[in-house]
């Protein structure tokens, strides 16, 4: 990872929006799916990742604990959703669990804030080294 895929908040994590995250934010080129309806139970002849409905959006900014998101359509708030998360020159995305702690309309859509969760069978652990090895490349 370089300075050029990652650099720290203009802000320096405080956006003037009463955002009182304790850890510092990151941006970077990124994109995240998150699948908002499961695929149908199987059938015999299996489920596929191309039978859900997955939901595009942008990270405004990141940290090893959660996500500030862009999307064109709002998130439930408390919904638990799979992720995928595709960071800088990152050759595979990330799996991920996020929960929506908030959502709320923007410029052009939507903003909402995601935690990640621990969870088994997902890469939270490996995004959380990822995000530390990007924060001492901007530093």
């Amino acid at each position: 990872m370089s300075d050029l895929d990652y650099g720290m908040a203009p802000d320096g994590g405080a956006n003037g929006d009463g955002d009182q995250r304790r850890e510092y934010r990151l941006v970077a080129r990124a994109r995240v799916w998150l699948e908002l309806e499961s695929p149908p139970p199987e059938d015999g002849k299996g489920a596929h990742l191309d039978d859900a409905r997955w939901l595009a959006c942008g990270i405004r900014d990141f940290s090893a604990h959660g996500l500030s998101l862009t999307s064109a359509e709002a998130l439930p708030e408390g919904a638990l959703l799979p992720a995928r998360v595709q960071l800088g020159r990152q050759p595979e995305p990330f799996r991920l669990m996020v929960e929506v702690v908030w959502s709320r309309p923007g410029a052009g859509g939507f903003l909402s804030g995601v935690r990640i969760l621990e969870s088994d069978g997902t890469a939270c652990l490996e995004w959380v080294e990822a995000v530390a090895e990007a924060m001492s490349d901007g530093f």
